[in-house]
């Protein structure tokens, strides 16, 4: 499913790309990079949060099927809000090298949700993000997770699949309207991190982390929406400045 959205991310990137008559295979080298980005960043979120089970696991190498067991905890797992940072994080980098990138950015911005409907299907289709125990939904009999299983659970990833498939509609409107010009990307980062914090409440695991009653994507989600938040405020004031 990673590659299915992946896939059909890419198409709709060079689809619009040519819309808007922009080199599309410069497009899809800056899109293709930003998903580099953005797989680096989700496994080192993962690992990040789980760092002290990676300390148990490195501390008990000392044959070949150890390491395979590290290897295989370390891929085993990413996080989606590590890969949009580190999207970003690396989109950032490439437009200091060649400021032309920047007007890439609606584009790709509007294909994150599409590629993260097929992600979130993937998701429900391997258990790893199941949902709050409920009386109606899906049960579990042989989830990886141990606890997932018996269960009936909501299916909290199918209702953020449809959440995503929303917002990129939503997104390629405005793209194709030409509303909000170099300002989608703080469009998606606010919506998605709004919808993000309460659907988060829906879920029932709760080893990705947890401080207080938030988990670690809820924590990142104020983060965004304080940032996004910011930066309007900041780009109105100069605006007013120059007026």
């Amino acid at each position: 499913m990673l590659l299915c959205g992946i896939f059909s991310s890419g198409i709709y990137v060079s689809l619009s790309s040519i819309k808007q008559k922009y080199d599309y295979t410069d497009v899809i080298i800056f899109y293709l990079f930003l998903y580099i980005g953005a797989i680096i960043g989700s496994y080192l979120l993962y690992i990040l949060i789980n760092y002290k089970n990676l300390i148990i696991l490195f501390n008990n190498i000392d044959k070949f099927n150890n390491i395979l067991s590290v290897l295989r905890y370390i891929f085993g797992g990413s996080i989606f809000y590590g890969g949009l940072l580190g999207g970003i994080f690396t989109g950032y980098i490439l437009i200091k090298k060649n400021i032309v990138y920047e007007k890439y950015v609606d584009i790709v911005a509007a294909s994150i949700p599409l590629f993260h409907f097929f992600g979130r299907i993937g998701c429900f289709l391997g258990g790893c993000c199941f949902g709050i125990s409920c009386k109606f939904g899906f049960l579990y009999t042989n989830n990886p997770i141990i606890e997932a299983n018996g269960i009936t659970r909501f299916p909290v990833p199918l209702l953020e699949a449809a959440f995503n498939i929303g917002l990129f509609f939503l997104l390629n409107h405005l793209l194709n309207k030409e509303k909000y010009k170099n300002r989608l990307l703080y469009i998606y980062l606010l919506i998605y991190a709004i919808g993000r914090f309460f659907i988060e409440f829906l879920r029932g695991d709760a080893y990705r982390g947890m401080l207080f009653i938030f988990s670690t994507s809820q924590i990142i989600s104020i983060l965004i929406i304080i940032s996004v938040l910011l930066k309007v405020f900041l780009f109105n004031k100069n605006k007013e400045k120059t007026v």
